[in-house]
């Protein structure tokens, strides 16, 4: 708690310059959302797993979503999947 030093020969004591404060990192969740085709999807998530980011593990299974929840799709337009990602990250 205290630290006492002995004074050198002069009879003065040296103390070290005080440090700032270095402010706490705080966690903070955050959450991705890919929409897109399985393949988009998959591609995406294997560039962030190259960037070091985040596993493919931990992402959910791709969930199909409704069409007419984004935009109403054309007929012979491929499907819209969905995978999500939570992640703790921490803010300085």
């Amino acid at each position: 708690m205290f630290e006492y030093l002995e004074p050198d020969a002069s009879g003065a004591s040296y103390l070290p310059p005080a440090q700032p404060a270095q402010p706490h990192p705080r966690p903070e969740r955050v959450r991705h959302l890919l929409y897109g085709s399985r393949l988009g999807i998959d591609r995406t998530i294997k560039i962030l797993h190259a960037y070091g980011y985040a596993n493919p593990n931990d992402w959910s299974d791709p969930i199909p979503v409704p069409s007419n929840s984004i935009e109403p799709g054309h007929p012979g337009e491929p499907q819209t999947w969905m995978a999500i990602l939570t992640k703790t990250v921490l803010i300085e």
